[in-house]
């Protein structure tokens, strides 16, 4: 797993001859109805061992929470189960918001 900050995730997002990221939010349905990321897919931490079908295990996936520790916890799962891509937003939706974003609501 790889970190990635809000900064990179922002260009990375803006450059239309890279491969694009599956965003994965695994934060509670509550919170990313507060905030997200557009193209987001929200499977809440506790259900990403049950969803695993739904994501590509070869694709490069960033996965989100609210300040970095969940997504974290859900980018190793995910390595261990095969998928080799993975990075963790630092600092979570919070920094997004701060550093990339600053009309998106925080809590």
């Amino acid at each position: 797993m790889q970190n990635i900050t809000p900064a990179q995730l922002a260009q990375w997002l803006a450059d239309g001859d890279r491969s694009q990221p599956t965003l994965l939010d695994v934060r509670e349905d509550w919170e990313v109805q507060t905030c997200h990321i557009a193209q987001s897919k929200n499977v809440p931490l506790g259900d990403v061992p049950a969803r695993l079908s739904e994501l590509d295990a070869d694709a490069p996936i960033v996965c989100i929470c609210h300040h970095g520790m969940r997504s974290a916890r859900a980018a190793m799962f995910l390595e261990q189960q095969g998928f080799s891509q993975m990075f963790n937003l630092d600092g979570g939706i919070d920094a997004w918001a701060r550093q990339v974003d600053p009309s998106m609501p925080t809590y």
